[in-house]
């Protein structure tokens, strides 16, 4: 099976965004990270699964938040671009190729 690896920027975003939540109300914060960890276990699970946006990047959009995962699949490993929220540019997401 594939291992799963992080860019710094999209650890920090899905860090931010679990604290942002957790601030709002409590353990809202860990329904996000559970959330975004179901979605990577499918990605690694079947990477092919989603279709790709940009160049060879793919996508899995969260069911409860407003929040995609950004990936790219290598030989042995997919590579988290971002854990972006839907209101944002994409084109930050997209210089991280």
């Amino acid at each position: 099976m594939l291992s799963v690896s992080f860019l710094r920027a999209a650890r920090a975003e899905f860090t931010e965004a679990a604290a942002w939540y957790e601030a709002r109300r409590p353990n809202l914060g860990v329904e996000f990270i559970t959330e975004v960890d179901r979605c990577i276990a499918l990605a690694k699970a079947q990477p092919l699964l989603f279709g790709v946006i940009h160049n060879s990047i793919r996508r899995v959009v969260t069911e409860r938040f407003p929040y995609s995962i950004y990936y790219r699949v290598e030989s042995h490993r997919i590579v988290v671009l971002a854990v972006f929220h839907a209101s944002r540019n994409p084109s930050i997401w997209q210089r991280r190729n």
